[in-house]
């Protein structure tokens, strides 16, 4: 009897380690808050959703956590396989609360992810407009396109940069449907950065491979600024024509020889990645070359003023070469105001000068007001006239971009140089 009892307590205590190790094994595998588990639907009303968590436990979706932006949860069913995030292990009445909206969620920033990783094009709408760029509703996600990473089509060419004109400009595009490249997705940060630009580059790079160095385009003037004039030719194409490669003359603006609409030839002289380097006076001879047929030094010639600067004048000789009097090669008496200057030489009037150097290399001629000795001086200055304006910010920073813009076009010349040799 007292054996029975023995055996019977020690199944019992079997008993309790097993039960004690399948609780534990429970345990274990029930996930915790904010994981994402998947369940299979077994009811589905109009409040709620219930799901069978690997026969470990039930879980509830309700209404307000039912995900309806994304098109993978509208048509839920029983016996469908779906993923959900936790985000309450046990309600009051034993189950588990879920959400599809927190997992529709992550699903779609791990799409995103993925989206950057491979390169994929997708469409996008445009909800909104700031100075810096567009909201964009990227699947379920808003997200955000900079102004710098628009299309040429897009893109707010305003003068001046004038800010709340960009932002007019902008405002048009809102509601259209556009390809765009994901370029980050930081779902911490809530951050989804696209990119138009990104696809337009690719589709360049397909056209591009028609077209070498040297080829000869026609085109359309598309847009004017301070260093440069943009060209559209073939299928969506646009080029840079840079305001060194527009004339072989001296220019302060494109505008001064170039307006929109104007059909150009132009010679493509660099291209880089989805960028197209043109020039428009390459397809003409240098008017330089032959400048010492026709002007020598000491020749008493007439110029037109064509410009009145505080180091001096530019002077029209013909419509191909402008020469330059310096201040001090004007008068045998010190002119110390633009004002002044003003007064001798009037813009747009004929004088004679003489030519004291010619320079076809460097596209200079030096001259002199006839009849005056002369005492060339780099130091030479005088005060600005009092009616002159000072150059606002703007113009700076104008004069700036074309000078960083020329720099690097000099910088690049300078590669291919190097690489010939």
């Amino acid at each position: 009897m007292s054996k029975k009892l023995n055996l019977s307590a020690k199944d019992e205590a079997k008993d309790n380690s097993e039960f004690g190790k399948l609780l534990k094994d429970y345990f274990a595998k029930m996930p915790n808050e904010g994981d994402l588990v998947e369940g299979s639907v077994i009811s589905v009303d109009s409040s709620a959703i219930r799901l069978d968590i690997n026969g470990l436990t039930t879980g509830i979706v309700r209404g307000h956590e039912l995900f309806t932006e994304s098109d993978e949860f509208a048509n839920i069913k029983i016996g469908d396989k779906v993923e959900a995030t936790i985000i309450e292990q046990e309600n009051e009445n034993g189950e588990m609360e879920l959400s599809l909206r927190s997992a529709g969620n992550q699903r779609v920033w791990d799409r995103m992810a993925e989206l950057v990783k491979d390169g994929v094009t997708i469409e996008a709408k445009i909800l909104d407009a700031n100075k810096g760029g567009l909201m964009m509703q990227v699947d379920a996600i808003v997200g955000f396109m900079p102004v710098s990473q628009l299309n040429p089509d897009h893109y707010p060419r305003v003068p001046g940069g004038d800010k709340s004109r960009i932002l007019e400009k902008l405002k048009k595009l809102i509601g259209e449907k556009v390809q765009v490249k994901v370029l980050d997705a930081n779902q911490k940060e809530d951050k989804l950065i696209v990119s138009e630009k990104a696809v337009w580059e690719d589709e360049q790079k397909a056209v591009l491979d028609a077209f070498k160095i040297g080829d000869v385009v026609d085109g359309e003037i598309a847009a004017l600024t301070p260093f440069g004039a943009f060209v559209k030719f073939g299928e969506g194409l646009e080029g840079l024509v840079h305001i060194s490669e527009i004339v072989w003359q001296r220019i302060d603006h494109p505008k001064d020889v170039l307006k929109v609409g104007d059909n150009v030839k132009a010679q493509i002289i660099d291209l880089n990645k989805s960028k197209i380097y043109l020039s428009i006076k390459r397809l003409v001879d240098d008017p330089w070359k032959k400048v010492k047929d026709n002007y020598k030094v000491g020749q008493i010639v007439k110029g037109e003023v064509h410009k009145v600067e505080q180091f001096g004048l530019m002077v029209k000789l013909d419509e191909d070469i402008h020469g330059l009097a310096h201040i001090s090669e004007l008068s045998d008496t010190p002119i110390k105001s633009v004002e002044e200057l003003k007064e001798k030489f009037e813009l747009g009037k004929e004088y004679k000068f003489e030519i004291v150097n010619i320079e076809p290399a460097e596209h200079r001629l030096g001259l002199k007001a006839e009849g005056v000795k002369g005492k060339r001086s780099e130091k030479t200055e005088v005060k600005p006239d009092k009616k002159e304006k000072k150059e606002s910010g703007k113009d700076k920073k104008e004069k700036s971009d074309a000078v960083e813009l020329e720099s690097d076009k000099k910088s690049e010349d300078t590669k291919k140089v190097k690489t010939k040799k």
